[in-house]
């Protein structure tokens, strides 16, 4: 555990932002990634995330702010990295892909740095701009929504030795295969819950008739 909180590992997370394909190559080769740290920027990004819902300016925020669970957005962060996480290894494992599942909840954590950089200043911005000045929240949100995605993109496209066409092919079936896990999960929790009230109207008709 101390060694995936090495000082090295941290070096890392400046390394993806200033050369991310020689950072990810060595991720993947040399084990230079930390599974832990991938996980704390997620819940970090989860956080960002939050604050700039509640607190951003009214001009570029219509959400209300009593309504947000800071749990709720945390657990359902989490989720969707654990979705798309599990997604790509699926596919990827059909695809010959050279990248191991702790490879690619690497790549994807590392990869919301961009989002975490400039989230907060985002959040910021909000409150000193005018009515008209939107643009320039919404231009900072978008670059680091692009630069995320780029990452993302190579990231996946090096520790799995693809082309750039078969990167995306297969970031396109990772959302496909997401769905589908999702369409599971609910056919399953319906599933379960069925059999939860009929035994339990079993066991009422059971009481009262005895």
């Amino acid at each position: 555990m101390t060694n995936a909180f090495s000082r090295d590992k941290f070096y890392y997370l400046k390394r993806v932002l200033s050369h991310p394909a020689d950072a990810f190559y060595e991720i993947r080769h040399r084990e230079r990634g930390s599974v832990p740290i991938a996980l704390i920027c997620v819940m970090l990004f989860s956080f960002c995330f939050t604050i700039n819902r509640i607190y951003a300016s009214f001009i570029v925020n219509d959400t209300n702010p009593r309504s947000i669970d800071a749990l709720m957005e945390l657990s359902g962060v989490f989720v969707l990295f654990g979705l798309f996480c599990v997604g790509n290894w699926s596919v990827t494992c059909l695809m010959n892909g050279e990248g191991r599942f702790k490879d690619i909840i690497t790549v994807a954590g590392y990869a919301l740095l961009p989002l975490l950089a400039l989230y907060l200043p985002a959040t910021a911005l909000s409150q000193v701009i005018a009515a008209g000045e939107e643009a320039f929240y919404y231009f900072t949100i978008g670059f680091g929504i692009t630069w995320s995605a780029v990452l993302i993109l190579m990231g996946i496209m090096t520790v799995h030795n693809y082309t750039l066409a078969k990167t995306l092919v297969t970031l396109l079936l990772t959302f496909i295969a997401m769905l589908i896990l999702i369409f599971i999960t609910v056919l399953i929790y319906d599933l379960i819950n069925q059999i939860y009230i009929f035994g339990y109207s079993i066991y009422t008709e059971l009481v009262f008739r005895y």
